[in-house]
């Protein structure tokens, strides 16, 4: 008796709706914007570079380009320009191996991020002026950068500091996340050690929340610098 109450009600129910009875679900509607696996990928790698460094200006970062023995020079025209002052930096033996650690240390007040100091870590960059790090990967589609997370990788180093320092080798720049996921998928399967988070940040923070106003720094650096490597 109650199923005969409830395709009784259904068939009310299509008769009102000036349909007839639907026993299928329909097909999803195609989306919008369904970009393939294959978007950018069809680039070089300089074009990828050219996009990417175009969208991150876009994203209000300031790129700087230069060649790996110049990048010495580079990181402290960088940090004149943008206050000196306090800089951390994390514990990455690729910054130490371009010369980038040694030449803040010797010039300016620097601290480097220190696995066996949680507290001092957090405090060293919510006083430092310039944060620097090492990007993983750019993306192209996004003007993003990529950071892995890692004991001597501090999260805090990118985002307390007032201005942030990514230094990015062009040849690291992908088309999308899409390439991303699937480089994260093969580690994975490898039984590499993941990242303990993956962070992609395009330019300084900014929000258009109240008024769709946009402000540049409200919960994060207030200027953004890549500092790209040309090594292609």
């Amino acid at each position: 008796m109650d199923m005969q109450n409830r395709e009784n009600f259904l068939n009310k129910l299509a008769e009102r709706m000036g349909r007839p009875r639907q026993t299928v679900p329909a097909p999803m509607p195609e989306l919008v914007n369904n970009h393939p696996m294959t978007r950018l990928t069809d680039r070089t790698q300089t074009e990828l570079c050219d996009e990417f460094i175009n969208f991150a200006r876009v994203m209000m970062a300031d790129v700087v380009i230069a060649k790996e023995n110049e990048l010495p020079t580079a990181i402290l025209d960088i940090c004149e320009k943008y206050g000196g002052g306090k800089i951390i930096i994390n514990n990455d033996e690729r910054l130490v191996e371009l010369g980038v650690t040694p030449t803040l240390q010797a010039k300016y007040e620097s601290y480097i991020w220190d696995l066996n100091q949680p507290q001092q870590n957090i405090t060293q960059a919510e006083q430092a002026n310039i944060g620097v790090v090492y990007g993983e990967y750019g993306l192209a589609e996004s003007g993003g950068i990529v950071l892995f997370s890692d004991k001597d990788f501090g999260r805090s180093v990118s985002l307390l500091p007032e201005k942030s320092v990514v230094v990015l080798r062009k040849s690291k720049v992908l088309p999308r996340v899409a390439q991303l996921a699937k480089i994260l998928h093969e580690k994975a399967q490898q039984g590499e050690r993941m990242p303990s988070c993956v962070n992609i940040i395009s330019g300084p923070s900014a929000t258009a929340d109240i008024e769709l106003i946009k402000v540049v720094g409200v919960h994060g650096p207030v200027s953004k610098i890549y500092l790209v490597i040309d090594d292609l």
